[in-house]
């Protein structure tokens, strides 16, 4: 089976079982949902997030350069090997997160709470994570995608399924482009950046106030139009930067 095939498949399956994993963390351990709420991760509409069907391919990519390393320690081998596929998945976090700030003026996630991070961006946690992620894959995963990889060359009208999923995924695809494409004009006028997911909870908040129906495919969509909900994102924004302000030379003064 080609390459290409092989990589379109990894893709499939790395950004949909990416988005469960981005589910399930965001319901039951993200700081960022304290209400533990189920909700829409990622950029697009439905249920695939493509980071990690790019890092599926990618952690595929280093698994299969196993045993190609000067390393002869079998235990520093599989060290290095997790030590660079977390550097890898890093790196790809790192070039999409900076692409979605400075070409699209869209935070699609914030890690300026946490320890040592980069711009929000990246931070030793979720590098770490990447290299658990890692280990995991290699020793739980990549033996059966190898499995999978077999039974896929064996049974190529399967391949139709997959044609499916780029089919719908590239609809998908272009409707969030036209979404970020509004988001980054009102950014641009206004001289920000926009916080997705706060963005996606302050529309879910409007709508549980108002006890509308919340479309858990479909964020975006309140009775509302987004440009209202925008600009009062920026109105709290602003009168929370003022308000810190005020206290910090309040405290100042006091001293």
């Amino acid at each position: 089976m080609g390459l290409f095939l092989t990589l379109a498949f990894l893709f499939f399956i790395g950004s949909v079982f990416g988005w469960v994993l981005e589910l399930f963390f965001r319901r039951f351990f993200s700081k960022a949902n304290p209400e533990r709420k189920w909700i829409n991760p990622g950029f697009c509409t439905g249920p695939y997030v493509p980071l990690y069907g790019m890092g599926l391919c990618l952690l595929f990519l280093i698994a299969s350069l196993e045993n190609t390393t000067w390393i002869e320690n079998p235990f520093w081998e599989k060290a290095a090997l997790f030590a660079f596929m977390a550097v890898c998945m890093t790196a790809i976090e790192y070039i999409a997160g900076i692409m979605s700030i400075k070409i699209a003026k869209v935070r699609l996630w914030d890690y300026s709470n946490q320890w040592g991070n980069i711009q929000g961006i990246i931070c030793p946690t979720f590098s770490l994570a990447w290299a658990v992620l890692g280990a995991v894959y290699y020793f739980l995963i990549h033996p059966y995608i190898l499995d999978a990889l077999r039974w896929l060359s064996n049974n190529l009208a399967f391949s139709f399924v997959i044609g499916m999923f780029y089919g719908v995924f590239i609809i998908d695809l272009a409707h969030s482009v036209q979404l970020v494409a509004r988001l980054r004009k009102f950014a641009q006028d206004n001289d920000v950046i926009i916080r997705y997911e706060n963005l996606k909870a302050h529309i879910r908040a409007f709508q549980d106030k108002t006890a509308q129906k919340h479309r858990f495919f479909r964020p975006f969509s309140s009775s509302k139009a987004l440009s209202d909900h925008l600009k009062e994102r920026l109105t709290k924004a602003r009168d929370d930067i003022k308000a810190n302000k005020d206290a910090v030379f309040a405290a100042n003064k006091r001293k």
